[in-house]
Order: structure tokens, then C-alpha cells, then sequence
């Protein structure tokens, strides 16, 4: 069941935040590159929106569900997305308008804030020096480049462990898919559904998320003093 969406400032000190679809829109960049290994396979998409359902979750699974390779395919497409992605595709990316912002004064009002995202943690980190957000995270945990810390779960498990955050009713997750919500719940921390991203109302309802804001606006006023 939704909690009520009381302003939150007195009850979190460590913000989690998802990366694609929650700080940054990275549509161009990633559906690119994802076209980019896919024609590796001989395999041709016309229309680059078709493969939006791409940015959030771990890259292997998605191409196993989605056009069923096989384990072994999956990791080669990874392998190709990789190649166009860390060259090019991670700049092909729009922070969204009032993150910075919110982020900022986040910061300044006492909140931790730290990334948790399924990306490569070298790839977020190269994102937020881009945009010039990184001053706003102590730290910033991702998936690693081999395949450790494949779940959403194990991210979040990872960066409550590097920074020795015990009390779990203290932190929240914020994301924009179901994966960030079930991760959350796994882990036993609360979660903050945005449907600015990529998951509708019925995706992050389904997954158990705590809190869903409409937009950026409403994320501050829950959070923001």
C-alpha cells in the first residue's frame, strides 16, 4: 500500500539514487548503442523507441528477454553495446531539468546522497563528472565491469556495506523502474517510484514502491524541507 506523502525531511538521511531515467535521460545513448550491437547480430530496428524498455534494467537479461539470446549471445551483445557505449553513447545524455537542483539543496539540507544504479560504476562516474554532478554524491555504486553486482539488489547492498549504513529505516531508494522498487524491498530499505523516467504508475505500483511522485516538483516537496 502507498504511504501517505508527507514531506520526508525529518525521516531519511541517505538518498539513493538510480541513474538512467531518474538524474539523467539517457535515451539516445543507449537505445544507439543497443542498435549498435543488435545489427552485430544481423538483427535491424527501425524505429530506436522500440528499444526505450532498454534503459534501466541489467543489460544481459534484457537481451535475453527480449529478443532470447542465449547467455553466452547476451554477454558478446554487452560486449558490442560497450564498445559504441564508452566511446560515445554515455555523452548522448540529458540531465533532466530541476535534478541538479533538487540535488543541491538535497545536499545542503544534510542528506547523503549516493548513486546506485545497474550501469557500470566507471561509467557513472564518468557521467556525473560530465554533467558536473558529481560534487553532490559521496559516493556512487554501480554493476562492475565483469558482472559482479548484477542485481539491483546487490547494488544497493554494496553501497550500504562501503559505507557502513546499518540503520536501513534512515534510507530511501529513488528510481524510475521496477527493478530499483524490487531491489529496495529486498534489501529492506523503502523506495521512491518517479514516473518521469521510463516506468509508468502500474509498473512502480505492482513492484511495492512506498512513494510515486509525479515529477521532479513533487520529489523536492517530499523530500526538501
Amino acid at each position: 500500500m502507498m504511504k501517505q506523502n508527507n514531506n520526508l525531511s525529518a525521516k531519511y538521511r541517505y538518498l539513493f539514487f538510480d541513474l538512467d531515467g531518474t538524474v539523467t535521460d539517457p535515451m539516445q545513448g543507449i537505445t544507439r548503442s543497443v542498435d549498435y550491437a543488435l545489427n552485430h547480430f544481423g538483427i535491424v530496428v527501425n524505429d530506436l523507441r522500440e528499444l526505450c524498455p532498454f534503459i534501466g534494467p541489467p543489460l544481459k537479461d534484457s537481451f535475453m528477454e527480449f529478443y532470447q539470446f542465449t547467455e553466452i549471445q547476451a554477454e558478446e551483445a554487452v560486449k558490442k553495446y560497450r564498445e559504441r557505449y564508452s566511446e560515445t553513447g554515455l555523452y548522448e545524455n540529458e540531465v533532466y531539468p530541476g535534478i541538479a537542483e533538487l540535488l543541491e539543496k538535497a545536499r545542503q539540507q544534510g542528506y547523503q546522497l549516493m548513486m546506485a544504479t545497474s550501469k557500470p560504476d566507471v561509467f557513472a562516474r564518468l557521467i556525473l563528472e560530465h554533467f558536473h554532478l558529481d560534487g553532490c554524491f559521496s559516493f556512487v555504486g554501480g554493476s562492475g565491469l565483469g558482472g559482479s553486482r548484477h542485481t539491483k539488489a546487490e547494488v544497493i547492498e554494496y553501497v550500504l556495506h562501503e559505507n557502513g549504513i546499518t540503520d536501513l529505516n534512515r534510507v530511501v531508494m529513488i528510481g524510475d523502474r521496477k527493478h530499483d522498487i524490487i531491489g529496495a524491498k529486498a534489501v529492506g530499505i523503502d523506495s521512491i517510484g518517479v514516473l518521469y523516467g521510463y516506468g509508468d504508475r502500474e509498473e512502480l505500483t505492482k513492484a511495492g514502491a512506498d512513494y510515486i511522485v509525479e515529477d521532479i516538483a513533487d520529489l523536492g516537496e517530499l523530500l526538501l524541507k
